[in-house]
C-alpha cells in the first residue's frame, strides 16, 4: 500500500497497562503530552493529519520545514508538542491549536517511519527505527529517545521528572493502521491529591453526578475543577444531607447549577496533570473521607 497517497487513516494506537516492566524484547520511550500526528512529507510539501485523519496542516505552518529533510515521499508518525522549561506542556499546545497564541512554537517528536519511498509497515519496528535514524534533528523535528529492556528504571526517571508516562513497544512489532495494538502499551504516571468538596451537580446521565472540588490558597477556597462519581456511591446521599445555599468558593461564576455543601468532606482524585490555571486533566474519583473538624 502507498500510504503517502492514502487520503486518511488512523495511526496505530496504544493499549494500556498499570505497571512498568522489564523486557529485553521491548523499546521504552517517554510518553509525550502532545497531539498525535502523521506527517506526509515530500521535497515540495508537508501535509499533517491528526489521529482521527483530519487535516491540520494549516495550524502548524512551521512544520513545513520538514520537507527539507526528505528527498522522496515519506510518512512519519509522532506527536506535535509544545515545550516549556524542557518539558511538554499540553496547556500551551491547546492555546496554539485553538489559535489563541500562534507565537507558541511546536516541535514534531517523531517515533516511527511508515513510508520512505516504499511501504515500511511490514518491516519490524527495530528496522524502522534504524531507517528513521538517517533523518537529522532540527528545531522543529526531533526523533524520540528510547532504551531497551529496562522499563522499570526508565519509568522511575519519568516519575522523578514529573512527566506523563512511558510507552513500551515490542522490537519486532509491525505497524497496523486503524488498529489498537497489544504490542504497544502505555504506562501513565498519575498524580493523586485530596481536595475539598464544595458542591455537587446533576449530569445528563442519571448514573453519575459531579463533584465540585477546591483547595485552599491564602486562606480562600479556590475552585480547581470537577470529577464524575457514580450515583451508587454512598457519597451522593451524604452530600444531599449537608447541602446549603452558601458558596464557599472564592469565585462563584458557574455556568451550571451547583448544589453547595458544608465543607465536611474531602475527595481523593487521580489525575494526569494540572492545567495552566490549576485545573485537573483527566480526573478520576478514588474515594472520600470526612474531615476531622468542620473547616468552614
Amino acid at each position: 500500500m502507498n500510504l503517502f497517497l492514502h487520503s486518511s487513516f488512523q495511526p496505530m494506537l496504544l493499549s494500556e497497562v498499570k505497571e512498568p516492566f522489564d523486557d529485553e524484547n521491548y523499546f521504552f520511550e517517554m510518553k509525550f503530552d502532545g497531539m498525535r500526528a502523521v506527517v506526509f512529507a515530500s521535497p515540495k510539501s508537508v501535509r499533517i493529519q491528526n489521529r482521527h485523519g483530519k487535516d491540520v496542516t494549516s495550524k502548524f505552518l512551521e512544520l513545513q520545514k520538514i520537507k527539507d529533510l526528505v528527498d522522496r515521499p515519506t510518512v512519519f508518525d509522532g506527536e506535535i508538542v509544545c515545550f516549556q522549561d524542557g518539558k511538554p506542556n499540553f496547556s500551551m499546545l491547546q492555546k496554539r491549536i485553538l489559535g489563541k497564541n500562534e507565537a507558541i512554537p511546536v516541535v514534531f517528536v517523531c517515533f516511527d517511519l511508515l513510508y520512505d519511498g516504499k511501504d515500511l509497515t511490514r518491516v519490524p519496528l527495530e528496522e524502522r527505527k534504524k531507517i528513521l535514524d538517517k533523518f537529522r534533528d532540527t528545531d522543529c523535528f526531533v526523533k524520540t529517545f528510547f532504551v531497551v529492556g529496562n522499563g522499570k528504571k526508565f519509568f522511575r526517571k519519568i516519575v522523578s521528572n514529573q512527566l506523563e508516562g512511558m510507552v513500551a513497544k515490542k522490537r519486532d512489532s509491525l505497524y497496523f493502521i486503524n488498529t489498537r495494538s497489544l504490542e504497544w502499551v502505555k504506562v501513565k504516571y498519575l498524580k493523586r491529591e485530596w481536595f475539598v468538596i464544595g458542591g455537587y451537580g446533576y449530569t445528563v446521565s442519571k448514573s453519575v453526578f459531579s463533584l465540585y472540588l477546591g483547595e485552599y490558597k491564602d486562606g480562600k477556597l479556590i475552585y480547581v475543577g470537577k470529577v464524575f462519581v457514580s450515583r451508587k456511591n454512598e457519597l451522593f446521599v451524604l452530600l444531599t444531607r449537608i447541602e446549603r445555599k452558601k458558596c464557599s468558593f472564592k469565585e462563584n461564576n458557574f455556568s451550571e447549577e451547583v448544589h453547595f455543601v458544608a465543607l465536611k468532606l474531602w475527595a481523593e482524585v487521580e489525575f494526569l496533570e494540572r492545567g495552566s490555571k490549576g485545573g485537573l486533566r483527566h480526573p478520576v474519583f478514588i474515594r472520600f473521607k470526612k474531615a476531622l473538624v468542620n473547616f468552614d
